[in-house]
């Protein structure tokens, strides 16, 4: 729950990463414990705090977009520009046709919620599909390497 973060951030001082997920496909739903907040509003805003939080100030993230194939087929019935979080997307409207643009976006979000420079690795994933699990892979060993030079 969002008011017991403070009591587990803490217990991230040693970790030599972080592994983010977001349910792009959540982008016009609300939280379960509050109706006025949208989903990826809030991973967007916990992303933040968590990545920028003291315990992972030069730490690498690894940021998975997930649920791409349920929001490849959404974004065609509901218009992705018309959710509050997305106000600046000035992409085709809808965007149904653009899923690589509305992708695009989402990645510009995230990663204009990090401050500093800090390796930061985002891929668009489907739980599904085990072909990502060699990029997936590749950027864990990157991150690795990295800790391990440090």
């Amino acid at each position: 729950a969002r008011v017991e973060r403070s009591k587990w951030i803490h217990c991230f001082e040693d970790v030599t990463g972080m592994i983010f997920v977001a349910a792009i496909s959540e982008y016009d739903q609300v939280l379960f414990e509050n109706e006025r907040i949208n989903r990826m509003n809030e991973a967007l805003n916990l992303f933040s705090e968590v990545a920028n939080s003291r315990w992972f100030i030069n730490k690498s993230v690894i940021v998975f977009l997930n649920k791409s194939d349920l929001f490849r087929e959404k974004i065609k019935r509901v218009k992705f520009s018309e959710c509050p979080v997305f106000g600046t997307y000035d992409g085709p409207d809808p965007p149904g046709d653009d899923f690589d643009g509305a992708v695009d976006y989402l990645r510009k979000l995230f990663r204009s919620k990090v401050h500093g420079d800090k390796g930061l690795y985002i891929h668009v994933t489907c739980a599904t599909d085990t072909g990502n699990i060699q990029f997936v892979f590749q950027d864990t060993k990157d991150i690795i390497d990295k800790g391990c030079i440090n």
